[in-house]
């Protein structure tokens, strides 16, 4: 019996995040997920997390600031853009999920308390529906005679993961209840854009990844609401102070509250201003 015969889920995460290629990235998320899921690996094992995770060499990466505004997806090159966008978020989810594994395998810095088996469940399922979500839309792409990498990319997402490394509780406040309830907020209109257009499937990938990431907000709800049970402090407020520390933005309206509602993310955390 060796390491590489019977790796751990953590390993088999540094694993994906060192992996370059996109599309070969997300396969190795997939086969680790369903190695992890058909119980062909038994040991969580230590984190391992690198500093980044490795990415292709393109798109070039941008400061969000300097990423030019998309316009309404009318013609077919702004379809792509939007697209190219959508696929650039659900690479970085797949990073985004296996850096929670690697990074807090072996408990967060700060007395963090162990991580029950359904903690890793629910994150290695994350990174294995980002993975077929970005499949999904390179496969579109390809179809409409584009690739991933043919348009420049903001590196904001990753840049919110930084922040957060130091402290699964940030983590979970910001990436999963920030930014993935922002998605909730913007693809319902992102979907009917496409339909208007006549463009059945790029709205039907959309509707996929929408239906999914109620699941991943809720996710990240359950166990923030967890770990804050365990550090005995309340949810709405610890939430609405790490995203004033964490958050580089607004949370910006209108919110999408029937789908944040079907995650289990309540009102009372976002609604008013957080400053």
């Amino acid at each position: 019996m060796n390491r590489s015969e019977h790796p751990t889920l953590a390993a088999l995460a540094a694993a994906v995040l060192a992996t370059a290629d996109a599309r070969a990235k997300a396969a190795a998320s997939r086969a680790a997920a369903a190695r992890w899921q058909a119980g062909a690996i038994a040991a969580i094992g230590a984190g391992d997390a690198p500093e980044r995770p490795a990415r292709p060499p393109r798109p070039e990466l941008r400061p969000p600031r300097d990423m030019a505004k998309r316009r309404a997806a009318g013609t077919k090159e702004t379809r792509i853009a939007l697209l190219h966008a959508v696929a650039h978020i659900e690479l970085n989810a797949v990073d985004l999920a296996w850096d929670i594994v690697a990074r807090f395998a072996n408990g967060a810095p700060g007395a963090q308390p162990e991580l029950p088996r359904e903690f890793f469940d629910d994150w290695v399922r994350v990174g294995d529906d980002e993975a077929r979500h970005f499949l999904l839309l390179a496969d579109r792409l390809a179809a409409l005679g584009a690739a991933y990498g043919d348009l420049p990319a903001h590196d904001g997402l990753w840049q919110a993961a930084h922040e957060t490394r130091h402290d699964l509780l940030a983590r979970l406040a910001i990436v999963p209840l920030v930014l993935e309830a922002r998605g909730l907020d913007v693809t319902p209109a992102m979907i009917a854009r496409f339909e208007r257009l006549g463009d059945a499937d790029s709205a039907g990938v959309l509707r996929i990844i929408y239906r999914d990431e109620i699941g991943h907000v809720a996710a990240g709800r359950r166990w923030f609401e967890w770990l804050c049970e365990r550090r005995g402090v309340p949810p709405v407020e610890t939430w609405r102070a790490l995203v004033r520390a964490h958050f580089k933005g607004a949370l910006k309206p209108p919110f999408n509250d029937e789908a944040r509602a079907a995650a289990g993310f309540s009102d009372a955390y976002y609604s008013g201003a957080i400053t």
